[in-house]
């Protein structure tokens, strides 16, 4: 196969797990449209009777997580370990066909009531064993993608490989961990020492999305010589001992020693645009490289602000911890996958509809309002726990225009799903080009 037919084959499979991820995000936003009116009137909840605001957060949640946020990261995958360029590529799609069951499959046993409890853990009943056995199917692809890729002496340097078989041997226990930590028997779905969800470990977490900035231009892009790329998988695995130094004898967040150990993040923040530098970057990237990192660093500074003795205690269980995951989600994951997928498709029709300017401001205007009004909302419900229980001038003001944010949001994910819809002619995309380019 020559190289340019293995490079279209690989942007054709590419191209359809990344749109089946785009069209998760669509169905994600309509759901949370749907929950936001719900919050402003109440009484439409029994136009689908059993179906409850509770049930159907579940379901946004989960077709954020495992659908939009996860199936960008399936085409890296795909990519890194050349599937359709191995003649895997019908395995490839059905792979990507059986994680998009797996997502209806668990709304519908969701739906009907069925969840172990557990935040992003809900997997249970059949959807509980359907869904770790389409990772692991996925994982069979990939390590045939693998195996095509040594018998034919692919894949790059011996180190490349290694790194390869290396990912390979991480992402084999996934399904097993997930069946387990979904069930009843493993942890609470409370923390007894916190009161709140399982799991108080928030450095690691974050340091994990450390080394996922630092991978993905990693496996992607040429890169020159420079101090910070080596300064930075210097400091990571330095960063990670110094984590397991900490310990783990308090799970509050009183200790000075906590607080302490997360502001050690923030010098990752110009640590991470410093290392993208190293990197030689495609134009069509600028716009949403930008945006990732500057919400990574406003994600950074504010999770760092929350987490203060004081502030936390004040925003805790309130729209100011929302206020915080959308940051998370919507600003910094969703400008990190998008920039992937235009890293991943290289120049084309589907690149340049998803820089367009109107829907990338809609988006991050969107999640910016968003963003202002649950920190607002969180601040006053700290004081007055009733707040956002009864309705009130300010209280539906507020709720009203979360609803706006969420609808503007839901329109630019449609817009970006669009783009993946069959191609326009060679003219229609020299015009829209010359548009843009004068924009």
């Amino acid at each position: 196969m020559s190289e340019a037919a293995a490079t279209k084959g690989d942007r054709g499979l590419i191209q359809f797990a990344a749109a089946h991820g785009y069209l998760w995000l669509f169905a994600a936003n309509v759901v949370g449209v749907w929950l936001a009116f719900l919050l402003l009137h109440p009484g439409a909840g029994k136009w689908l009777g059993e179906w409850s605001y509770g049930r159907w957060m579940i379901v946004h949640l989960n077709w954020q997580l495992y659908g939009w946020t996860s199936l960008p990261l399936v085409a890296w995958l795909m990519r890194v370990y050349a599937v359709e360029h191995n003649g895997l590529g019908a395995f490839g799609r059905a792979a990507v066909w059986i994680w998009s069951l797996a997502l209806v499959i668990g709304a519908c046993n969701w739906l009907r009531g069925g969840s172990s409890g557990k935040l992003f853990l809900d997997w249970s009943g059949y959807a509980g064993v359907y869904f770790p056995l389409a990772i692991f199917f996925l994982w069979l692809v990939l390590a045939a993608g693998l195996v095509s890729q040594f018998k034919n002496n692919e894949g790059g340097s011996v180190l490349a490989r290694s790194f390869k078989h290396l990912g390979l041997l991480c992402l084999l226990p996934v399904p097993a961990v997930l069946y387990l930590a979904s069930g009843p028997t493993v942890y609470p779905p409370i923390n007894p020492g916190t009161g709140g969800p399982t799991g108080a470990s928030q450095l690691e977490s974050s340091l994990a999305i450390v080394l996922i900035l630092l991978l993905l231009p990693l496996a992607l892009l040429p890169r020159n010589k420079s101090i910070w790329f080596q300064l930075c998988w210097i400091l990571l695995p330095l960063h990670g001992f110094f984590c397991v130094l900490m310990g783990r004898d308090d799970v509050s967040h009183h200790m000075p020693l906590q607080y302490l150990g997360f502001a050690s993040l923030v010098f990752w923040a110009p640590l991470v645009a410093l290392y993208f530098r190293a990197f030689r970057w495609p134009p069509e990237t600028l716009r949403w490289r930008r945006a990732t990192l500057v919400w990574w660093i406003l994600l950074v500074l504010v999770g760092l602000a929350q987490y203060l003795p004081g502030i936390l205690d004040h925003y805790k269980f309130t729209d100011g911890l929302v206020a915080h995951s959308l940051m998370a989600m919507a600003g910094f994951t969703t400008s990190l996958l998008v920039l992937l997928t235009i890293l991943l498709l290289g120049q084309g029709k589907v690149t340049l509809w998803l820089n367009r300017r109107i829907t990338f401001w809609l988006w991050h205007g969107g999640t910016a309002a968003y963003i202002l009004l649950m920190l607002v909302a969180g601040w006053i419900e700290g004081s007055s726990p009733g707040f956002t229980f009864l309705p009130g001038t300010l209280r539906n003001l507020i709720y009203l225009l979360r609803f706006c944010s969420g609808l503007a949001m839901t329109v630019a994910s449609a817009d970006w799903l669009l783009a993946f819809m069959p191609p326009w002619t060679a003219r229609d995309y020299a015009d829209a080009a010359v548009k843009e380019e004068k924009k």
